[in-house]
């Protein structure tokens, strides 16, 4: 039979697999010639299944199959998207033995090579959106694979991949890719379950951050042996593989293995790692204890030699401004036996003994009970700096904070955070994160305290800035999603881990202490 060609809707029946399909004519194609492509992308269920078998048995296929067929194969393959259709159609023909469900409405494409089709199935899937992060990582390197074979290449890098990727009309950049590559070759055999759950890509760079600056601490405090950090990292891993992935979990895991192993203070680990996590440079150098007879001073000139001392203004405000000084975690200390309490060490005796973390967070919930701990506000400022700058770091608004000595509540937010996170971060991530600015926000009273004492803070070109000197509500609210404050729980409260959580219900009970004293003595918090 001659295939109509003068009209691209056209509909024929082929019943020989000996008929020619006419490249962009819509053609009936008995189902039994027509098979799923075998390297499709997706791995996982369509979790749209039932949506489209219903559609398909109550109006029919709404679009037609896109196929092509293999030099010398004897069926027919789809070539973009389609496959879940297929199998229902399938399914169906099987279930009822309607004739509907025998003849496929098809639209052909020529065969080009393989490479293509695998990317057309994976372009229509982005287009759905329905593809997980893995999904899409695990086809972009078996695309690498393809063309690695057909352009007769041995490998193919990254750049030249993305290249590749980019004439095929698949955008997508190289460090994108890097990410991929990470995914799929790290911690896929690490952690399947988590990623096969729908582990997004915010998440598999937050572990990617953490197992790099692990690393470095590791190689740093516990061995030079990058073996041993590795049988570490992926042990724990596995431990914690699960639906429910915690990265949180597996952060504290390496805290206590580090601990262990260098038989270091869980602090110096903690602060340690939330450096390197940030970029910061934290040095806490091996010298020997400083006699007792040591000067204040002196103290002061070796935390400053230690850290690299330029003479900047940080380090002298920082010398200028005890308060500041004793509870910055980013402080330099000579000796285990010195290390600060970096929660509210300067409300502590010198004799008393260092604390674990837990017993700091003992401490301080025993304090919320019996309204007992430091009543001055030198004191209490500096705990509430200590306590914002933890649930920041842990939270990627670290930079944010800034120290404020001697009024206010002890910090300050310098600006909103960076903006591209809202394109980067899914829904529940960037809830989280704006709810907890705002939160920070209200312990700091940023949008009630006296702009003479914030302004001189934040940088020039802070929005944050703009927004407070222009009286602009809008363009801090554009800039900071601001979400319904009877979310605040379901979005902030309920996903906080233990640590962050306990962190915030001491920051807002230091806030309200700092108040209290304040209307209690007549000081001025912001004078």
């Amino acid at each position: 039979m001659a295939a109509n060609t003068s009209h691209p809707g056209a509909r024929e029946s082929l019943p020989g697999l000996q008929d020619n399909i006419p490249a962009g004519g819509i053609v009936e194609v008995d189902i039994a010639r027509l098979q799923p492509y075998e390297h499709n992308p997706r791995h996982s269920p369509n979790p749209e299944y039932d949506r489209i078998r219903d559609s398909i048995r109550n109006n029919g296929l709404d679009q037609p199959l896109v196929i092509t067929q293999r030099p010398g194969a004897a069926d027919y393959i789809v070539h973009a998207g389609g496959n879940t259709r297929l199998l229902i159609l399938k399914t169906l023909l099987e279930e009822t033995g309607e004739s509907r469900y025998s003849q496929v409405p098809c639209l052909f494409r020529p065969w080009r090579r393989e490479s293509d089709v695998m990317l057309a199935h994976l372009r229509e899937n982005d287009l759905r959106g329905s593809l997980t992060f893995i999904d899409k990582a695990q086809a972009v390197f078996a695309t690498q694979r393809l063309l690695a074979e057909e352009l007769g290449l041995d490998e193919i890098t990254q750049r030249r991949l993305e290249a590749e990727l980019r004439k095929a009309g698949y955008r997508i950049s190289q460090g994108r890719i890097s990410q991929m590559a990470y995914a799929v070759f790290r911690l896929l055999p690490l952690i399947p379950q988590a990623l096969a759950k729908g582990m997004g890509r915010p998440q598999v760079e937050r572990i990617r951050s953490l197992e790099r600056a692990a690393n470095t601490v590791w190689r740093a405090h516990c061995s030079d042996d990058a073996g041993e950090f590795d049988t570490v990292f992926t042990t724990l891993c596995r431990r914690y593989d699960g639906p429910d992935w915690d990265t949180d979990l597996l952060r504290e895991a390496l805290e206590t293995e580090m601990v262990e192993t260098a038989e270091v203070s869980i602090h110096t680990i903690r602060v340690v790692l939330d450096a390197e996590l940030a970029g910061r440079e934290l040095i806490i150098p091996k010298i020997e204890p400083e006699p007792e007879s040591t000067s204040e001073k002196s103290r002061a000139d070796i935390r400053r030699s230690s850290a690299g001392d330029s003479g900047d203004a940080e380090d002298i405000d920082a010398h200028e401004n005890p308060d500041i000084d004793a509870t910055r975690p980013d402080s330099i200390v000579s000796d285990r036996s010195e290390q600060p309490n970096f929660l509210a060490d300067s409300d502590r005796q010198p004799d008393q003994p260092d604390e674990t973390d837990s017993d700091h967070l003992e401490r301080l919930d025993e304090e919320l009970i019996t309204h007992e701990g430091p009543s001055d506000l030198k004191s209490l400022r500096g705990r509430a700096w200590t306590l914002a700058m933890r649930l920041a770091q842990r939270n990627g608004l670290g930079e944010l904070v800034e120290p404020l000595s001697g009024k206010g509540l002890g910090f300050v937010l310098r600006d909103v955070p960076d903006p591209a996170l809202a394109e980067q971060l899914d829904e529940e991530s960037l809830s989280q994160l704006s709810m907890l600015w705002w939160q920070l926000a209200a312990c700091a009273e940023l949008t009630y305290a006296p702009l003479e004492s914030i302004l001189p803070v934040l940088p020039e070109d802070s929005i944050l800035r703009r927004a407070l000197e222009t009286h602009d509500a809008d363009l801090l609210f554009k800039n900071i999603w601001t979400l319904d404050p009877g979310h605040t729980g379901y979005r902030l409260w309920w996903p906080l881990n233990d640590r962050d959580w306990r962190d915030l219900i001491h920051l807002m009970d230091t806030y309200r202490r700092i108040r209290t004293i304040a209307a209690d003595t007549g000081a001025r918090i912001w004078g």
